[in-house]
């Protein structure tokens, strides 16, 4: 599993961009966002570069937490 922070994640619309970006990229990824802490969890085959590109090419730049 990775924890991803995702600072600019504020609302609804941003949780489900993130899930699709993600799941887009791994349709059997599992994601959980938390809105509060502004990061995701997540369990994927991908990479962390790969995942943090794909967050990044719809708006949403990533680090690991």
């Amino acid at each position: 599993m990775t924890t991803l922070s995702i600072p600019d994640m504020s609302c609804g619309h941003c949780k489900a961009a993130v899930e699709t970006a993600i799941r887009k990229l791994d349709p059997g990824a599992q994601v959980q966002v938390d809105l509060t802490t502004r990061r995701a969890e997540i369990t994927s085959s991908q990479t962390v570069p790969a995942m943090i590109a794909a967050l990044a090419a719809v708006g949403f730049p990533a680090e690991p937490a």
